[in-house]
Protein backbone atom coordinates (compact mmCIF):
# COMPACT_ATOMS: atom_id res chain seq x y z
CA UNK A 1 0.00 0.00 0.00
CA UNK A 2 2.93 2.33 0.64
CA UNK A 3 4.08 2.03 -2.97
CA UNK A 4 0.62 3.05 -4.23
CA UNK A 5 0.59 5.98 -1.82
CA UNK A 6 3.93 7.28 -3.10
CA UNK A 7 2.96 6.73 -6.75
CA UNK A 8 -0.21 8.77 -6.25
CA UNK A 9 1.62 11.53 -4.41
CA UNK A 10 4.40 11.82 -6.99
CA UNK A 11 2.05 11.60 -9.99
CA UNK A 12 -0.29 14.13 -8.39
CA UNK A 13 2.58 16.50 -7.60
CA UNK A 14 3.94 16.34 -11.14
CA UNK A 15 0.46 16.87 -12.57
CA UNK A 16 -0.11 19.82 -10.28
CA UNK A 17 3.18 21.37 -11.35
CA UNK A 18 2.36 20.86 -15.04
CA UNK A 19 -1.10 22.35 -14.51
CA UNK A 20 0.35 25.46 -12.89
CA UNK A 21 2.81 25.88 -15.77
CA UNK A 22 -0.06 25.58 -18.26
CA UNK A 23 -2.04 28.19 -16.34
CA UNK A 24 0.98 30.51 -16.35
CA UNK A 25 1.60 30.06 -20.05
CA UNK A 26 -2.07 30.30 -21.00
CA UNK A 27 -2.49 33.58 -19.14
CA UNK A 28 0.83 34.96 -20.39
CA UNK A 29 2.34 35.22 -16.90
CA UNK A 30 5.00 32.58 -17.67
CA UNK A 31 5.89 33.17 -21.37
CA UNK A 32 8.66 30.57 -21.69
CA UNK A 33 9.72 29.25 -24.13
CA UNK A 34 8.95 32.30 -26.22
CA UNK A 35 7.94 30.36 -29.33
CA UNK A 36 5.42 28.16 -27.48
CA UNK A 37 1.95 27.87 -29.00
CA UNK A 38 0.44 28.01 -25.49
CA UNK A 39 1.45 31.60 -24.67
CA UNK A 40 -1.56 33.85 -23.99
CA UNK A 41 -4.06 31.19 -25.11
CA UNK A 42 -6.78 30.96 -22.46
CA UNK A 43 -7.93 27.43 -23.40
CA UNK A 44 -4.56 26.22 -22.08
CA UNK A 45 -5.12 28.07 -18.82
CA UNK A 46 -8.49 26.31 -18.45
CA UNK A 47 -6.94 22.93 -19.24
CA UNK A 48 -4.19 23.64 -16.72
CA UNK A 49 -6.75 24.50 -14.07
CA UNK A 50 -8.56 21.24 -14.74
CA UNK A 51 -5.33 19.27 -14.57
CA UNK A 52 -4.37 21.02 -11.32
CA UNK A 53 -7.73 20.19 -9.71
CA UNK A 54 -7.59 16.53 -10.75
CA UNK A 55 -3.96 16.26 -9.64
CA UNK A 56 -4.78 17.78 -6.26
CA UNK A 57 -7.57 15.23 -5.85
CA UNK A 58 -5.10 12.43 -6.70
CA UNK A 59 -2.73 13.76 -4.05
CA UNK A 60 -5.52 13.89 -1.43
CA UNK A 61 -6.37 10.30 -2.30
CA UNK A 62 -2.73 9.37 -1.84
CA UNK A 63 -2.60 11.04 1.57
CA UNK A 64 -5.70 9.18 2.73
CA UNK A 65 -4.39 5.74 1.82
Amino acid sequence: MMVLKWVLLVAGGLGLLAGLVWIGQGTGVFPYPRQSFMISEMPWAYRGAGLAVVSAAVMVLGWRI
